[in-house]
């Protein structure tokens, strides 16, 4: 490890460097270093150096684990990594870098893109700019969904599986939908397939194709979802309904860049990138034999998490104004935006569907609304008074109200959980979820009844 750095603008890089990188480097001003994770002490540094660090993972002996701790020791320092394709071993140590990395860089690696941000960084004092908007998401001004969104910018140009968790209508396709656009393969397929809604019998045809006479019907060859994605990005949407058959063909794609298509014997070569999401504990799917824990390592790789909108501090008005002017654009009318009560209803509202009940409830008010602007009453949200001291804590406001919502909707449809799902806009299992979060327990044959357990430390 160095303890002295000579020049006043040095890399220190762990790893090898090649020769090219290096003369590039020099002619732009900066030093190289080789560093060792493994030493005991730390990347040293005098007042007025700018010193960046390169975590090089395509070197051979370079210990990301290693990395990592000492990213922990060093937080005042600047990273970046060069992360090589078909990487997943050590999975949370590459994570983690990926984390905490300034900037990611892919093979090819192009070392003028490398000098730019260098010289980005020397400018700036070692801080990156505050970074652009991300086309199609809108409302990240809370912190939770900027820190989503400085994750999606770093996993975005790495080639490597992103496994999008969140709830449901939390914004996961949304997502995904950025990482492809910000990602190398921006000009080649996107396509985005809802796992759950293929016909179980149908799922390995849908997703790799058939050949011509593979089963009754198949009266020509028929290429698949994956392959009409060839040099893009798969966007696995509910992966956890996917059936283990198709799981054990996913697996191979991923581990060999191999498919078979059905009634076939051939394998085809195939380069695309998968992104998958789910508002299900895959965890526990594994656990229970529903879901292949190899494949779930190797879908792993890079973790997302979409918060939901409660944690949005900020965002909900924000997307509710985007939402109305959207709908405004299609559909011409007299409302303008939100009174007062609107804005504080829809900050205090628990929204247990997140940004798609958010939707839903904005376009509703666009048409019902009498004059311009809308009302608490016309989102079909009760009004929140400034005055009433059981709003005082907003946080336990939106649990209360959260829990009285579900209860409410549940004793309206007589415990029916799909009636509930449907009035709620959301899905089944999110009802359930909701049911065990505010610990009301459906009872009796087929969720007959149910009785409230007095929630605890409100």
């Amino acid at each position: 490890m160095l303890s002295e750095l000579s020049s006043r603008r040095c890399v220190v890089w762990f790893g090898q460097p090649s020769a090219e990188e290096r003369d590039s480097l020099a002619r732009a001003g900066w030093c190289v270093r080789i560093g060792d994770a493994q030493a005991p002490r730390s990347v040293g540094l005098r007042q007025g150096d700018m010193v960046v660090a390169m975590a090089d993972l395509r070197s051979a002996g370079v210990d990301a684990t290693a990395l990592a701790r000492l990213v922990d020791r060093c937080p005042w320092l600047p990273w970046l990594v060069v992360v090589p394709q078909g990487i997943a071993q050590d999975v949370p140590a590459v994570e983690s870098l990926l984390r905490a990395s300034a900037a990611c860089f892919t093979m090819p690696m192009h070392v003028d893109r490398m000098i730019d941000v260098l010289a980005r960084m020397g400018h700036g004092g070692g801080a990156p700019a505050e970074p652009e908007a991300i086309p199609g998401v809108v409302g990240a001004a809370s912190p939770a969904m900027r820190r989503a969104m400085a994750s999606l910018r770093k996993f975005a140009p790495v080639d490597l599986p992103v496994l999008i968790t969140g709830e449901t209508g939390s914004g996961k396709e949304v997502a995904a939908r950025a990482l492809h656009d910000l990602s190398p393969r921006a000009g080649h397929p996107f396509v985005a397939i809802n796992c759950g809604a293929l016909p179980a019998n149908l799922v390995p045809s849908e997703l790799f194709g058939h050949e011509r006479g593979a089963f009754t019907g198949a009266n020509a060859r028929r290429i698949g979802y994956f392959e009409a994605a060839a040099g893009g990005t798969v966007f696995l949407d509910e992966i956890g309904d996917l059936p283990l058959d198709a799981q054990v063909s996913l697996l191979r794609l991923l581990q060999e860049g191999l498919l078979v298509r059905v009634g076939s014997s051939h394998p085809v070569a195939l380069d695309v990138r998968v992104l998958a999401a789910t508002h299900v504990d895959l965890e526990e799917a594994v656990a229970q034999g529903r879901f292949r824990e190899d494949l779930y390592y190797r879908l792993n790789v890079l973790r997302l998490r979409m918060p939901p909108l409660r944690e949005r501090e900020g965002d909900v008005e924000l997307l509710a104004q985007h939402f109305l002017e959207a709908f405004l654009s299609r559909h011409p009318g007299a409302v303008r935006t939100f009174n007062h009560g609107a804005r504080r209803a829809l900050r205090s509202h628990a929204w247990p569907g997140n940004v798609r009940e958010l939707l839903n409830r904005v376009q509703r008010a666009a048409v019902v609304a009498e004059g311009p602007l809308i009302g608490a009453a016309d989102l079909d949200l009760h009004e929140v008074h400034v005055a009433d001291p059981a709003h005082a804590d907003l946080g336990r406001a939106r649990v209360v109200a959260e829990r009285e919502v579900v209860l409410g909707c549940l004793r309206a449809c007589g415990w029916n959980i799909s009636e509930c799902a449907r009035q709620l806009k959301v899905s089944r299992v999110t009802v359930y979820r909701l049911c065990r979060k505010h610990q009301l327990r459906p009872e009796g044959p087929r969720g007959a009844g149910a009785r409230a357990v007095a929630p605890q430390n409100m």
